[in-house]
């Protein structure tokens, strides 16, 4: 086997801006891992995150350092051993899964041991912004089953009731990336009972969330930056009732399935999210998206366009993907 990897740095603009609390953007900038030998090629996506170290040209050179390894054979299972949690691990771990269902000739699920995947119901997101802004973007998108509305500190009570104005019988999730504080966390969530979300995810900032424990909720709270793989689940124990697992977060699908499998048996709920990102990113997480509570699988629906062959979108129902596509 002599095994060839290439690694590129693309760009795909977004569909007008996300933002959230820590600013905002108009394209996804993702990093592909392509993994070669002969006729077989396996791909896997990954999206650097600066919230968590990690930058476009770090993520890229940390993938690139292992193609003297994978020219001799590095096996998945050892990729642990070399690479910490983050994108550039989830890049060659799904690029190797990618790989190996090409070479076998069957489907990543079953390499896995996981039943095959069907159709699921994804959040749309909605960025954050002023309430009547979120209003207005709330009643265009209340068509769909499920909303995620960024939220971010100061005005989120009107922003929240603004939004359930506009889409009146959508369920909400709600995801402050950090942006609440001691001091107003209990308005924020009473603000979200009385607008009836279902899920708030991570209020406080990683490492600020002790009191957490303390507080009564009548909403389950989920952990996103707070969690990355199975090493920090202990650490969750009366804080927060799910955890969002992210493929970048987490270092790929195989330590995905693991921290779910793991996850369940504390009691937690599982949400599958992403990175704002293509198909070739969405599509490893589609094979444990169909066992979660929640499904946050939406990046290429905030994209001006996706790339070819992508995921087949139904309005907000997400179909898993086609061998051509990933896996």
């Amino acid at each position: 086997m002599s095994r060839r990897l290439s690694v590129a740095v693309e760009r795909f603009p977004i569909a007008g801006a996300f933002t959230i609390a820590r600013g905002s953007r108009t394209e996804a900038v993702v990093v592909t891992a392509t993994i070669e030998d002969g006729d077989i090629r396996g791909r896997g996506e990954c999206v650097p995150y600066a919230r968590y170290g990690e930058s476009v040209e770090s993520v890229a050179a940390a993938i690139e350092a292992q193609a003297e390894w994978l020219a001799n054979g590095g096996a998945r299972s050892d990729l642990f051993e070399r690479l910490g949690p983050g994108a550039a691990r989830n890049a060659i771990d799904c690029a190797l899964w990618d790989f190996e269902a090409k070479r076998q000739g069957r489907p990543a699920w079953a390499i896995a041991g996981l039943s095959e995947p069907g159709p699921v119901t994804t959040a749309y997101t909605l960025s954050l912004g002023a309430p009547e802004a979120m209003e207005e973007s709330a009643r265009n998108a209340a068509h769909r089953p499920l909303l995620k509305v960024k939220l971010g500190g100061e005005g989120d009570p009107e922003r929240i009731a603004a939004v359930r104005r506009g889409a009146p019988d959508a369920r909400l999730i709600v995801d402050a990336n950090e942006a609440w504080r001691a001091d107003t966390i209990e308005a924020n969530l009473a603000a979200c009972a009385a607008a009836g979300v279902a899920l708030i995810e991570q209020p406080l900032p990683a490492g600020e969330d002790d009191l957490l424990a303390d507080i009564s909720r009548r909403i389950p709270i989920c952990a996103d930056e707070s969690l990355h793989d199975r090493a920090g689940l202990d650490a969750l124990a009366k804080r927060y009732d799910a955890i969002n697992i992210k493929l970048d977060k987490a270092g790929g699908l195989t330590e995905a399935i693991r921290l779910a499998h793991e996850a369940r048996a504390r009691g937690f709920e599982i949400m599958v999210g992403c990175m704002v990102g293509t198909s070739l990113a969405m599509a490893p997480a589609m094979l444990i998206a169909h066992h979660a509570a929640y499904v946050d699988l939406d990046g290429p629906l905030l994209l001006a366009q996706d790339r070819e062959p992508a995921l087949r979108y139904e309005g907000s129902i997400v179909h898993p993907p086609l061998a051509e596509l990933w896996g």
